[in-house]
């Protein structure tokens, strides 16, 4: 159990049947009457965000989530295989329980896995990630870093937006988080 008197951002509770981590909380006391936490909560299962407003003190249950770090091994269908780095026991997921950042998936690579039971909650990859352009227009004569932006995939099927001077076969860096182009490797 935790008190509401002690949510901190990114403490997850069980609340409304389901698991919720806090973004934002303030602690009010006003002149009259009793104190209160108005708090900005994110499901952890939907990503739907709510404001709501809890009494100090108040108590509810604590989600225990167990993180587990995870490397992508390979894709068998539309199952994405991982294994543990611990125990070494391999995992199914599907492309709904990863979520958007699937695009960003490479074989190999290394994620953290939130488990609330045994359901996975969330699957975190790395802020940034290094990959390969397979298809982009030519870059021409005189483009410069201020020019503008052209469309690009890489190798793992993603569009993103590059400068004009970059081309098929550069590495580039990736911002996971905002989908932006960071600058060539």
């Amino acid at each position: 159990m935790i008190s509401s008197n002690d949510f901190r951002p990114g403490v997850s509770i069980e609340w409304n049947g389901g698991v919720w981590r806090v973004v934002e909380f303030l602690h009010v006391k006003p002149g009259k009457g009793s104190a209160f936490v108005r708090t900005k909560l994110k499901n952890v299962q939907t990503g739907a965000v709510v404001e709501q407003t809890f009494r100090a003190g108040e108590t509810m249950p604590q989600a225990n989530l167990e993180k587990s770090t995870m490397q992508h091994t390979y894709k068998d269908g539309d199952q994405f295989v991982f294994m543990d780095m611990e125990t070494y026991e391999e995992a199914n997921l599907t492309r709904t329980q990863i979520g958007d950042r699937v695009k960003y998936l490479k074989e190999g690579m290394e994620v953290n896995v939130l488990r609330w039971g045994e359901q996975v909650m969330e699957v975190e990859l790395p802020n940034s990630v290094v990959l390969e352009v397979t298809q982009t227009d030519p870059g021409l004569k005189g483009d410069t870093a201020t020019g503008g932006n052209k469309p690009a995939i890489v190798e793992t099927g993603a569009q993103i937006m590059v400068p004009l001077f970059v081309t098929i076969g550069d590495r580039i860096r990736i911002d996971t988080r905002t989908d932006s182009y960071q600058g060539r490797e």
